[in-house]
């Protein structure tokens, strides 16, 4: 199934057509049925983010986010992957003791893992 097919398909599970779905997003309906019928390669970055974020869809992949799972969290968790993957060994390994390290200030520990 291509990108083009697996966000029709998208679409029509969540709405009533491809119109109406393009007018909740400020989308040229034009622009959205051409996309959806010639692909997507041609449409601009920041326009399959937002269809993408919308249908709660991976930008990368176009499956399905886990609920709740937020796509700006989604794609800085690529970002740093892919940084890291960048590193030699030593580099990961100094990686992972500098975020060892921070774990254990309060200052830089999340909300969630605070002790309390």
């Amino acid at each position: 199934m291509t990108k083009a097919e697996i966000l029709k398909k998208e679409i029509l599970n969540k709405y009533r057509s491809v119109r109406q779905f393009a007018l909740e997003m400020n989308i040229p309906y034009s622009t959205l049925v051409t996309a959806l019928e010639r692909g997507i390669d041609g449409m601009a970055y920041g326009t399959v983010i937002r269809i993408c974020d919308k249908l709660n869809l991976n930008p990368v992949d176009f499956s399905p986010l886990e609920d709740g799972a937020v796509l700006s969290g989604h794609i800085l968790e690529n970002q740093v992957m892919a940084s890291y993957m960048n590193l030699n060994q030593f580099g990961r390994d100094r990686v992972l003791e500098i975020m060892e390290d921070m774990s254990q200030i309060d200052k830089y520990r999340a909300k969630a893992a605070r002790k309390k």
